[in-house]
């Protein structure tokens, strides 16, 4: 069965499979939860599985009642990301399908800014979203268009390790968390030993983890990163309150310097029902908005943003209504998806 299943998601583009005991195997195509017509799950079923994906290292810690990250590659090659866990006390499993293949940037039909910001020769970039957006797949298009142009010393830290690189003008070293380095934290800090241009962290968890990113970016280096977060407010706002209060004040004043662009990424489903596409809000750093990140006015980069498109920058209902334009997507899925309806009819010039 299991092969039935991930060869159904794969054909049919899908980017997520649910297999919880209890219930039949789930599937997410083009945003959507679509469930497959097959026999509900046992918990033998899930639990045989989880032997096959796991190492005995993971296994204890799923045992110990840990829930565990890991990768997957199947018998034709499909790879996956994976995270096991339980639900009232049963056995699931989610799946992420990867690309092997990574897609440009243009082929993703990002914004071409990207290009410059991948070329940047250091200082912080984050591209944030909830899970699911695409951020990670947005970074490897990124780190993808330096290896293709410039001889740089890429280092990633992931967890999983989701894109596989093949290097070609650049150097890659990609190390997995829990087998190559035991966190993020320590990782960063071997890394600033270990001669990098480029410092790719897969996820920004804790202050320890930021510190060391905003330190990487201030000694020089280019590092991309990722939040949970959506918009450039709440990004700014989520990385100062991860630090003590006494701290803030020091961490908006570097944040001010090393920070470069936040990325925020949506996906949503394309009118013609064939996928989903990116929609972005971008924010650039300049004299202006580093003003108000140190005088902690971070309210009032929104507006900044909105007012600054010559310089690249765009608004999520920019965003949307420039996909609206050109038919991509509707003007309901874009009022559905905007947090500034009013913003975006305006735009629009619906009223």
């Amino acid at each position: 069965m299991l092969a039935e299943v991930l060869d159904y998601a794969n054909r049919n583009d899908c980017s997520d499979v649910h297999l919880v005991s209890g219930n039949v195997p789930i599937v997410r195509r083009i945003g959507l939860l679509e469930k497959l017509k097959y026999p509900e799950l046992t918990d033998q079923e899930v639990l045989n599985w989880i032997a096959d994906f796991l190492s005995e290292d993971q296994l204890t810690m799923f045992y110990s009642g840990k829930d565990v990250d890991s990768a997957y590659t199947d018998w034709v090659g499909n790879r996956f990301r994976i995270n096991v866990y339980r639900q009232q006390n049963r056995p699931a499993i989610a799946m992420r399908l990867l690309k092997n293949d990574i897609p440009t940037i243009d082929q993703l039909d990002l914004p071409v800014i990207l290009k410059d910001l991948a070329d940047l020769p250091r200082g912080l970039v984050l591209v944030t979203g909830p899970t699911g957006s695409g951020k990670t797949t947005t970074l490897a298009a990124m780190i993808d268009h330096v290896n293709q142009r410039r001889q740089r010393h890429i280092l990633t830290l992931e967890d999983p390790i989701e894109y596989v690189y093949t290097q070609r003008n650049s150097m890659i070293n990609q190390r997995e968390i829990f087998k190559d380095v035991p966190n993020f934290k320590d990782g960063l800090r071997s890394a600033l030993r270990e001669d990098p241009d480029i410092i790719l962290v897969g996820e920004m968890r804790d202050y320890e983890t930021v510190s060391l990113a905003i330190t990487a970016a201030e000694t020089g280096h280019l590092v991309f990163s990722t939040l949970h977060t959506i918009g450039a407010p709440n990004t700014i706002d989520r990385i100062i309150d991860s630090f003590p209060t006494h701290q803030q004040p020091q961490i908006r004043t570097q944040l001010a310097t090393v920070l470069k662009a936040a990325i925020s990424q949506v996906l949503v489903p394309k009118a013609d029902g064939s996928g989903r596409i990116a929609i972005h809000e971008i924010m650039l750093m300049n004299d202006a908005i580093a003003n108000l990140i140190r005088e902690n006015k971070i309210y009032q980069i929104a507006t900044t943003i909105q007012t600054s498109t010559r310089m690249g920058m765009t608004t999520m209902e920019a965003s949307l209504v420039q996909r609206m334009n050109s038919r991509q997507i509707t003007y309901e899925t874009a009022l559905g998806i905007s947090s500034n309806p009013e913003l975006l009819k305006r735009l629009s010039g619906r009223r």
